[in-house]
């Protein structure tokens, strides 16, 4: 860690801010232990009051879309971060979904009887501290506030400085309902994030922080998976294909593709490549792009392979096979069957979401079976890799790693677990 006496007066207090909020945090985990009952009452109580406040935060939410604006955002960056009476809703019902799903704390996960008589059983327990690191998307603020109340947890928020306004309303709002329960403010926390260092000092912050888990664009995720000594959860960005094989029901594919690129182009499970079977006729070929076209979406590939289906397109750089695009472009390529998808996706996957359009259930089988991913959809759109979608009610990301949680994390991966053995008196010979 760094020598403190390196560091600017600004800079010791902001990270001793962080080091307080963290403390104070890990205190708040071991004396608040809150029934179901009283946990669902807190969520209740909060989604009325985000619904109540709906002008204080779309007040707040102002000041960060002008200054967004004056710093040049991207519209996708804007669209992320702007709220309405429709999205304060919307994020509101989505902690009624939280009151509505089991309780997974104390869920006995398995156990037994050994033949001496101890009775074996390993339950669910909450994490702890849940470090959030997250650009953006004020949403996330009581996102990760719903589930981390509901599977037990104190969330220590770390927005970025783009919603500083807006997530400091909505931490403002979710504290005064905890203090009218006679719960701790501290419950719910946010962390100052108006320099990069203060990420440093939370992901480093061993022994009080029990899980950090970010979420936003590649550079944030491996930065933290990096230089993290707290232990992390990879949510990894979209960059998301869907193939159509020969055999596809065509109109229904275009219509799965359309789907998933256009429904919004600023979320991880937009699709950014499609990729066409060599074997589909050239109307066909024709036809799917031409709709992507038509749909406002401007195509990017190879020229010398796609000229001779269809005019205007962008002729593409390796990131375009690469990165996500966020926004009404999509990358196109023509591959040998679904074992030459199977290759080109293994090759550019980020591991979130590929989609495949066949009837043909050989091909359905051997891209499920080849294809490694968080979700294989078969037949429908990269849309509907989403927790509140899956029914696990709002999630906290989408894990692209491959340990403790992969896909939507819901209730039950905010939890560990631990083991209860009873005994009557036996002593190990």
């Amino acid at each position: 860690m760094t020598d403190t006496q390196t560091l600017t007066p600004e800079r010791q207090a902001e990270r001793q801010e962080v080091l307080d909020k963290a403390t104070k945090a890990k205190e708040v985990s071991r004396a608040v232990l809150l029934s179901t009952e009283q946990k669902n009452d807190l969520l209740e109580a909060a989604a009325d009051a985000l619904e109540a406040n709906t002008d204080a935060i779309i007040a707040a939410n102002r000041e960060d879309i002008a200054a967004g604006k004056e710093r040049g955002f991207a519209d996708s960056l804007l669209d992320r971060l702007a709220l309405d009476a429709d999205r304060i809703a919307g994020i509101a019902g989505g902690l009624r979904q939280v009151v509505g799903l089991p309780d997974p704390v104390g869920e006995i996960v398995r156990g037994h009887t050994r033949p001496n008589g101890l009775r074996l059983k390993q339950v669910r327990t909450p994490l702890g501290v849940m470090g959030m690191v997250y650009e953006a998307r004020p949403n996330v603020t009581v996102d990760a506030f719903g589930l981390a109340i509901k599977s037990g947890n104190v969330p220590l928020l770390r927005g970025s400085k783009s919603a500083r306004a807006t997530n400091t309303k909505l931490v403002e709002i979710l504290q005064d309902v905890a203090e009218s329960k006679g719960l701790p403010r501290e419950i719910v926390q946010l962390l100052p994030g108006e320099t990069h260092d203060s990420v440093q000092d939370l992901i480093t912050a061993r022994g009080l922080v029990d899980l950090v888990i970010p979420r936003g664009g590649a550079g944030l995720i491996n930065a933290v998976v990096t230089k993290a000594t707290v232990p992390t959860i990879e949510t990894g960005t979209g960059n998301c294909h869907f193939y159509i094989d020969a055999s596809a029901d065509l109109d229904q594919a275009i219509e799965l593709l359309i789907n998933g690129k256009t429904r919004r182009v600023s979320v991880c499970n937009a699709t950014e490549v499609v990729i066409l079977d060599a074997n589909l006729p050239s109307a066909d070929k024709t036809k799917v792009l031409q709709a992507l076209q038509d749909a406002g979406v401007t195509i990017h590939g190879d020229k010398a392979q796609l000229d001779d289906l269809i005019g205007d397109v962008v002729q593409a750089e390796e990131k375009d096979w690469t990165d996500e695009y966020l926004s009404m472009d999509i990358a196109a390529a023509i591959v040998d069957g679904v074992t030459g998808a199977v290759e080109h996706i293994q090759r550019y996957s980020s591991g979130h979401t590929e989609a495949v359009a066949a009837q043909d259930y050989s091909v359905t089988s051997y891209f499920e079976q080849h294809v490694d991913c968080a979700a294989v959809m078969i037949n429908t759109s990269t849309a509907w890799t989403d927790g509140e979608m899956f029914g696990f009610g709002a999630e906290i990301g989408i894990s692209t790693q491959k340990l403790h949680a992969r896909g939507p994390m819901g209730l039950p991966e905010l939890t560990s677990t631990k083991w209860v053995i009873n005994g009557e008196g036996q002593a190990r010979p």
